[in-house]
């Protein structure tokens, strides 16, 4: 498929009585309708993706601080990566949302092992401060679903949905 890459100028919502899914599901539908507006003949995909450790909600962080702080919480322990995705076409009254869960353990990291992962990658346009793609296997010591849902965008589903789209 031919497409165009258009960052959505959308402002997304953290609501704590929303579910992981249901949180993403929602950002990836306002960022989908944003860019469908101004392409209405167009498929639009939105997506969003966050890291959650319990009801705790790890978006992009703020600072290299905060980068920090969320790996040594993630540190040793599983979280889950949740990606929602909206397929939308406006003109023709189209949609189709769904959101994919993975589960991704980290390794024990030290504060220092944890600086030296940062000092490889930018942390700072990542849900969670990390990138499995990103020098991944010195941090991450499994992933149980997806990876490419970790990476951003649940390509196996998303391969399946789009062939549902063009069927329907």
């Amino acid at each position: 498929m031919d497409f165009k890459i258009m960052p959505s100028n959308a402002e997304e919502v953290f609501d704590d009585h929303l579910s992981p899914r249901e949180l993403c599901q929602l950002n990836a539908h306002l960022k989908a309708r944003a860019i469908a507006k101004k392409i209405p003949d167009a498929l639009v995909l939105g997506a969003d993706t966050l890291v959650f450790l319990g009801r705790e909600t790890f978006g992009k962080p703020r600072d290299m601080e905060e980068a920090e702080q969320m790996l040594a919480k993630l540190q040793g322990r599983t979280h889950q990566v949740v990606t929602g995705v909206c397929l939308m076409h406006l003109r023709l009254h189209r949609e189709r949302i769904f959101a994919v869960s993975s589960d991704v353990t980290f390794l024990p990291l030290s504060a220092q092992q944890i600086r030296v992962y940062h000092s490889k990658m930018n942390p700072l346009d990542k849900a969670g401060a990390y990138a499995v793609q990103e020098h991944g296997g010195n941090i991450i010591a499994e992933i149980s679903g997806s990876r490419s849902n970790v990476i951003g965008l649940p390509m196996e589903r998303l391969t399946g949905e789009l062939n549902i789209w063009q069927a329907g």
